[in-house]
């Protein structure tokens, strides 16, 4: 379906954000693994409702008891699992890979849209060294991909850090349910994304498991912990999801408040979308329960590291196209292998509103112009974060966004939400 999003001069009113998609795919996957756990506020996305559908096809026992609250039982012994389908959830697909021999001795995980084709070279090869009989399908080793027998070993592993934390993330869940000690070992000339590392460790710390950080570069986990369940957790919003949201009101007249569970115990790599609006002229109150903004601002352009938040460059590039003076983002390599190519994809699309925009394959560096062409048809190549970046910008100058319905990866209820504070949108 494309969607019409219109000029909007103002925005007024108040919505609640969205839960943190990465924090309920660690909740939910981490409880299958062990004890009772009672999950509140989880996010609805499509993403979320695949981690669930793993903890349940891992054997876990699952009860809604309302509507924003879960109650998860994990399974003692070994599932009959032989066929699972992460739908286009790359996050479930990682974390799923190292636990299936924990679970099943024969087993084919499979994938959908824009998870075909995307790489888990670098886990799938370790997972072979260990001892596991797991192959994925090319040089990429993508879904479909087939376990035929072994189990994990621990001792040392080592795993290239480069191209997504998702790897690290998980062998930290797989690992302490293996009788020996592990050692994981970080290569690669950058690692990126360390915060959601952190994100699965603090999980697994209210799960009972304990994880050891050595230095970014080397883990130690202990074999044979027992995971305990998460007892009560509640899952926070997410700063990532905001950003849209945030960027709205920036660029447009706004008086807008925006509800949620925004504390400060649990590290959100996407909350440094905070420090790069106020690095950009936004001005915003914070709570531990809301976010307050009161735009227009004179953006500022500048130069901006997104090694630790990649999924921040579609947002950031399109409110560079109205700062003073150009942006450059830069350690973004590990972008194009998202659900679209975030650098080249987004560049093409960008191109045809007329922005001036060059591309490295490491950075973006977006040069603002006077005008830009209206009513442009932009395709978000399956990509939600493209979709809902391509909407904001449709306040500032009218957009046609094609596929609006991949949104409902991370956030369903973006239309509604946007529509809510006032935006201008058709089908």
């Amino acid at each position: 379906m494309t969607f019409i999003v219109n000029p909007t001069n103002y925005l007024r009113g108040r919505c609640c954000l969205p839960a943190s998609k990465s924090y309920s795919i660690r909740a939910f996957i981490i409880a299958a693994c062990g004890g009772r756990s009672e999950i509140f506020a989880p996010s609805d996305c499509d993403d979320a409702k695949v981690a669930l559908s793993v903890a349940m096809q891992l054997g876990a026992k699952v009860k809604r008891v309302r509507k924003d609250h879960w109650e998860i039982t994990a399974k003692a012994k070994k599932s009959n699992l032989t066929r699972i389908n992460v739908g286009e959830s790359g996050t479930a697909l990682r974390f799923i890979l190292p636990l299936l021999p924990l679970f099943t001795e024969e087993a084919e995980v499979l994938g959908e849209g824009t998870l075909q084709g995307r790489p888990n070279h670098h886990l799938t090869k370790v997972l072979r060294q260990q001892g596991v009989d797991i192959r994925g399908r090319g040089d990429k080793e993508s879904v479909p991909i087939s376990l035929s027998g072994g189990t994990l070993r621990g001792g040392t592993i080592t795993i290239d850090g480069s191209l997504s934390s998702q790897f690290i993330s998980a062998l930290l869940i797989a690992c302490p349910q293996v009788l020996s000690d592990t050692r994981i070992a970080i290569k690669g000339r950058k690692l990126v994304s360390q915060d959601y590392i952190q994100m699965t460790q603090s999980i697994l710390k209210k799960s009972g498991v304990v994880v050891k950080k050595v230095n970014p570069r080397l883990y130690k986990v202990s074999g044979g912990q027992k995971f305990k369940g998460l007892k009560k957790f509640t899952v926070p919003s997410d700063y990532g999801l905001a950003a849209f949201l945030l960027a709205a009101g920036a660029l447009v007249d706004s008086d807008l408040v925006f509800q949620g569970s925004l504390k400060d115990d649990l590290v959100q790599a996407d909350a440094r979308i905070l420090g790069l609006l106020k690095k950009m002229g936004v001005r915003f109150t914070r709570t531990t329960k809301s976010l307050k903004i009161k735009g227009p601002f004179q953006l500022r352009g500048g130069e901006f590291s997104l090694k630790d938040c990649p999924d921040l460059v579609p947002i950031i590039s399109v409110l560079a196209l109205f700062a003073k003076g150009k942006t450059r983002l830069y350690d973004i390599k590990h972008a194009r292998v998202k659900e679209s190519d975030r650098i080249s994809d987004l560049r093409k699309e960008l191109l045809k509103v007329g922005a001036k925009i060059s591309e490295k394959s490491n950075e973006l560096t977006i040069y603002p112009r006077e005008q830009y062409r209206s009513n442009i048809l932009l395709d978000p190549h399956s990509d939600h974060r493209l979709a809902m970046s391509f909407c904001v910008l449709g306040l500032k100058i009218g957009t046609r966004v094609k596929d609006i319905g991949c949104v409902a990866k991370s956030y369903p209820g973006f239309v509604k939400d946007f529509k809510k504070i006032g935006a201008k949108i058709d089908k």
